[in-house]
C-alpha cells in the first residue's frame, strides 16, 4: 500500500503543473479514483479547507539603499492616495588626478540615466512596464550636501551603512535623523514639464575627416546640464586632492538630489536604472593640442556607482494603514508598495489548529507520537498532500472609476518566509522562471492574477509537506505586492519589534497598491481567504 501511494506522487504533481500551464485562470480539478475505475483503485482523493489568520502590518523604517533600481516621480494610487519618490545618489569619477590641459573649454555636460525598456522593433521601444502615469511633473536636480557613508561606524568593522525611511519622509542612519530637503544646495537642473519618453537616443559623432556616424541607445532620461556649475566644480579643481581618489571626491561632492513635484495634483513615476553602466554624467571638453592652432577633444565621466537612496513621501488620503488583528485576522488586506503595508499569514491560528493538522496527516504510533521511516527519518503519512494553495480575492471596489480593471492587470503577489527572509520552498523549486518577463515567471508557486475574478493563488504544497515529513518550523508567510518576482533581495527593517525583520526589496520599488479580502469571519464565505489542501489517502481494506 505504501509503495502505491509513493508511486502516484509524481503523476499528481505533473498533472497539477500541466493544468497550471494550460488553465492557470481556472480552479484545479480533483482527479477522482475512477481514472482507474473506483472499484479497482486503492486510494481516495479529497480536499479540505483550513481556516487561517491573515492580518496587516504597516511598514516603517525600511532600508532604502542598495536597491536594484529606483523610482522617481509622483503617483496617485486610486485606492490609497499620493506618493512622491525622490532620489539621492552619489556620483564617482572614473578617472583620478585628471589633466584637463590648457585653455580648457566645456562643450557640454550630459546626464544620462536609462529607463527599463523593451524592444518592439529595431527602432522602437516601450517603457510601459516601468512608467506609472503619463502627466508631466516638475523635475529638479540639486547638489546634495549630506555625506553618505559607505560603512557604519557603530557596527562591526566593514559593515555597510544602511539608511532607513521613516513614515514622515525623513531618513535614519541608525542614530541620526536626516531631512534631505534641508541638505540640498545648488540647483543644477530644472524641467517644469518632464515626462519620460520611449524614444531611442540617437548620438552623432564626427571624426577628424568630417564623417558623421549615428549610433543609438535605449530610452533614457538624457539632458544637458549647466556648464558653468561643472567648470567650477570639476575643471577648476585640477591638481586639487578632491579629485585624487573616490573617497576624497565623495566627501567633496556629496551627490545629487533628484526632486519630483506634482503639477496640479497629477504626474508620473518612472523606474530608473541607476545601476546601469550607461547611467552617468559626461563632461565633453576641448583643450589646447601639442600641435599649434589645434584643439584636442576629451571627456571626463562620473558614474552612479556610489550610494543611492529612494525617499518616499506617502500622503494617503483614501485609507489609513495600521497594524491588524493577529488573532482573528483582518477583513481587508492592504498591500502597498513604496514602504506602505504588507500582510502576514499565520497558517495555524493556535496550537490546537496545528495539532489537528498534524493528527489528520501523520500516522500515530499509539503512544502519543508518530511513526517515522527507518531509512529517511521522515514521518509516515496517512494522507499525502498533492497541492496546497491560499486562494485570495480582490476587493471589487478597487476596480471602479477611470483606472478600472486594467490598473491591476499585471499585479503579482509575492510570498516569502518571514522568519528566514527567503522565498518559500515552493518558489525555490518552481521551474517556471522567466528572466525576461517577470509577469510570466514563477507562475506555479505564485500564479498570475485572474483578470476576470481578481483572484490569486499562492502555493504552499512543499512548505506543508516539509512540516509534516521533516518537522520543519511552521513559519509565518509574508505577502507583498511586487513588480518583479525574480528580484528576491531583502530590505532590512530597523529595530523591528515583531516577527518581520525585513521585506522583499521589490515591494519598496512597486508604486501600486491593491486591497484584498482577508480571513476574518465577517468576510463573505465565497471571498474569504483560506488554505485549500488537495490530498490522497489509501482506502481502508
Amino acid at each position: 500500500m505504501k509503495k502505491t501511494i509513493k508511486a502516484l506522487k509524481l503523476p499528481f504533481t505533473f498533472i497539477l503543473i500541466l493544468i497550471s500551464f494550460i488553465a492557470c485562470d481556472k480552479d484545479f480539478s480533483i482527479i477522482e479514483s475512477d481514472v482507474l475505475g473506483k472499484e479497482n483503485s486503492n486510494f481516495l482523493t479529497d480536499s479540505v479547507y483550513l481556516p487561517i489568520s491573515v492580518y496587516n502590518k504597516k511598514l516603517d523604517s525600511l532600508q532604502i539603499n542598495g536597491l536594484a533600481s529606483n523610482l522617481l516621480g509622483f503617483f496617485n494610487d486610486p485606492a490609497y492616495g499620493k506618493t512622491t519618490a525622490n532620489i539621492v545618489a552619489q556620483i564617482t569619477p572614473t578617472t583620478n588626478n585628471p589633466d584637463f590641459g590648457e585653455k580648457t573649454k566645456i562643450d557640454s555636460v550630459v546626464l544620462t540615466i536609462p529607463y527599463f525598456s523593451k524592444t518592439i522593433t529595431d527602432s522602437t521601444y516601450t517603457i510601459n512596464d516601468s512608467l506609472y502615469g503619463n502627466s508631466p511633473i516638475k523635475l529638479s536636480i540639486y547638489k546634495n550636501d549630506y555625506f553618505l557613508r559607505d560603512f557604519d561606524p557603530n557596527s562591526a568593522l566593514g559593515t555597510s551603512q544602511k539608511y532607513y525611511l521613516k513614515s514622515d519622509g525623513t531618513v535614519l542612519n541608525g542614530i541620526s535623523v536626516i531631512n534631505f530637503e534641508d541638505q540640498k544646495s545648488d540647483l543644477i537642473y530644472e524641467d517644469l514639464d518632464f515626462t519620460p519618453s520611449n524614444k531611442r537616443i540617437s548620438l552623432k559623432t564626427t571624426d577628424s575627416d568630417g564623417n558623421t556616424t549615428t549610433t543609438y541607445s535605449t530610452p533614457a532620461l538624457r539632458t544637458k546640464l549647466d556648464t558653468l556649475f561643472w567648470r567650477n566644480t570639476i575643471i577648476n579643481k585640477q591638481d586639487d586632492p578632491v579629485l585624487s581618489n573616490a573617497s576624497n571626491f565623495n566627501n567633496y561632492f556629496r551627490g545629487l538630489y533628484f526632486k519630483a513635484e506634482a503639477i496640479e495634483g497629477k504626474g508620473n513615476m518612472v523606474l530608473l536604472n541607476l545601476a546601469s553602466t550607461g547611467a552617468n554624467i559626461i563632461i565633453y571638453y576641448s583643450k589646447d593640442s601639442s600641435v599649434a592652432g589645434e584643439r584636442t577633444l576629451s571627456t571626463y565621466q562620473l558614474n552612479f556607482t556610489g550610494n543611492k537612496l529612494n525617499i518616499y513621501n506617502n500622503d494617503y488620503s483614501l485609507v489609513t494603514l495600521q497594524n491588524g488583528n493577529k488573532v482573528s485576522g483582518d477583513e481587508k488586506l492592504y498591500l502597498k508598495g513604496t514602504a506602505g503595508s504588507m500582510a502576514i499569514v499565520n497558517l495555524f491560528k493556535d496550537q490546537n489548529a496545528f495539532d489537528t493538522f498534524i493528527n489528520n496527516f501523520r500516522i500515530p504510533d499509539g503512544n502519543g507520537n508518530f511513526i517515522k521511516e527507518n531509512n529517511t527519518g521522515n514521518y509516515k503519512l496517512k494522507r499525502l498532500i498533492n497541492d496546497a494553495q491560499i486562494v485570495i480575492y480582490e476587493d471589487e471596489n478597487i476596480n471602479i472609476g477611470s483606472y478600472s480593471n486594467e490598473f491591476h492587470k499585471y499585479d503579482r503577489i509575492y510570498a516569502y518566509d518571514i522568519k528566514n527572509n527567503e522565498p518559500t520552498i515552493d518558489y525555490q523549486i518552481d521551474p517556471t522562471e522567466n528572466t525576461q518577463s517577470p509577469i510570466s515567471s514563477k507562475i506555479i508557486s505564485l500564479s498570475q492574477r485572474d483578470t476576470i475574478l481578481g483572484k490569486y493563488k499562492i502555493r504552499l504544497t512543499e512548505h506543508l509537506n516539509n512540516i509534516l515529513l521533516r518537522d520543519s518550523t511552521n513559519t509565518k508567510i509574508g505577502l507583498v505586492l511586487s513588480n518583479n518576482v525574480n528580484y528576491i533581495n531583502n530590505a532590512e527593517i530597523l529595530n523591528s519589534n515583531d516577527d518581520v525583520t525585513g521585506i522583499p526589496a521589490a515591494a519598496i520599488i512597486s508604486p501600486r497598491g491593491t486591497i484584498l479580502y482577508g480571513s476574518n469571519e465577517n468576510v463573505p464565505e465565497n471571498k474569504r481567504l483560506k488554505l485549500k489542501i488537495f490530498y490522497t489517502e489509501p482506502k481502508d481494506n
